[in-house]
């Protein structure tokens, strides 16, 4: 079924939304929460979550990608799924511990809207500023949470030449994030 299918039962409040949406898009949610929580139930859970999610809050300006909406969503669900879970244990080396020194954790509050709405500005004109390849690794590693097999594979290069390539990426990230005088 096509997407603006599916956000129109959405809006029809039509059980059927989420079963279709199951269909399309649930081994990729799935896929995307297990990477990220580590944990298959966790992850089940963020999926469902998901749906009820999508279920009460699709957008008036309905997505065109539907996909990439459910994705965004499962994604902050896993994350902190992830947080809460693995509260006591720092220092683990996941991958959200990753990006740790490059993004700010903002306070609470309006301030915390404020920094969120000025980082993702940085964000998207730093991936803008990015050839092709390091956006695609990029956003394969941070967004979607390939593993680093994966990412090698699918771009035609060595893991040692992903680890290096995201290396620099993350400390150029950084160098703009300070110049912003986000961090």
């Amino acid at each position: 079924m096509e997407d603006a299918r599916i956000v129109d039962l959405y809006w029809e409040r039509s059980e059927l939304a989420i079963s279709e949406t199951q269909i399309k898009y649930g081994k990729m949610l799935l896929s995307l929460s297990s990477s990220l929580t580590g944990d298959r139930s966790d992850a089940e859970e963020c999926v469902n979550d998901t749906y009820l999610a999508a279920w009460n809050s699709m957008p008036e300006e309905r997505p065109s990608l539907l996909g990439a909406f459910l994705a965004k969503i499962t994604r902050r669900l896993s994350i902190d799924r992830f947080r809460f879970t693995h509260a006591e244990k720092r220092g683990s080396g996941t991958l959200t511990e990753e990006l740790t020194e490059c993004v700010p954790d903002t306070t609470s509050g309006v301030e915390r809207e404020f920094e969120n709405g000025m980082l993702k500005e940085a964000l998207d004109n730093f991936l803008c500023s990015l050839d092709t390849v390091s956006r695609a690794l990029f956003v394969q590693r941070y967004f979607w949470s390939y593993p680093l097999r994966e990412i090698a594979k699918k771009n035609g290069m060595s893991e040692t030449a992903v680890k290096v390539a995201l290396f620099r990426l993350r400390a150029r990230l950084k160098s703009v994030l300070e110049k912003e005088e986000l961090l």
